[in-house]
């Protein structure tokens, strides 16, 4: 990526029986722990393929699950200045094909995904997560 562009992500809403799939997507740190914070699966955008495509590389890869990729529902913007990181994260709105089971014994190709979980809204409000607006994207309301 040339310096001063700003990286392209693409996330999926999965919601499945009410509950919202999240990710741990950050690497663990020297000494083995892994930050608190949760977000929605998907990552960076491959050039040469569609959108859809990338989130569905993505999801399958994070979460060993597979989707349908419906309409955007949502463009988060993050800059950090003295990191100079800077990324535009599209959030699709998706579908599970299949049951929709986390199989325990899958693990993330990248090796940076380790905690995946479907929450429900109430479970929500003792998680860190990012956006802050992922819950009213994905169930609606404020």
């Amino acid at each position: 990526m040339k310096p001063g562009l700003p990286r392209l992500a693409v996330r999926a809403v999965i919601l499945h029986h009410d509950r919202l799939l999240l990710v741990n997507a950050w690497p663990a740190a020297a000494d083995g722990t892994r930050p608190d914070l949760w977000c929605a699966p998907g990552g960076g955008v491959e050039r040469g393929q569609s959108l859809p495509d990338n989130l569905r590389r993505e999801v399958r890869e994070e979460t060993g699950l597979a989707i349908s990729v419906g309409a955007p529902c949502l463009v988060n913007e993050f800059h950090d200045p003295q990191s100079g990181f800077h990324q535009v994260d599209v959030y699709f709105r998706a579908r599970l094909e299949g049951a929709g089971i986390l199989d325990a014994a899958w693990r993330d190709p990248a090796g940076v995904v380790s905690l995946r979980r479907f929450v429900s809204r109430d479970e929500m409000a003792g998680l860190r997560f990012k956006p802050d607006s992922l819950p009213s994207v994905a169930w609606g309301g404020g």
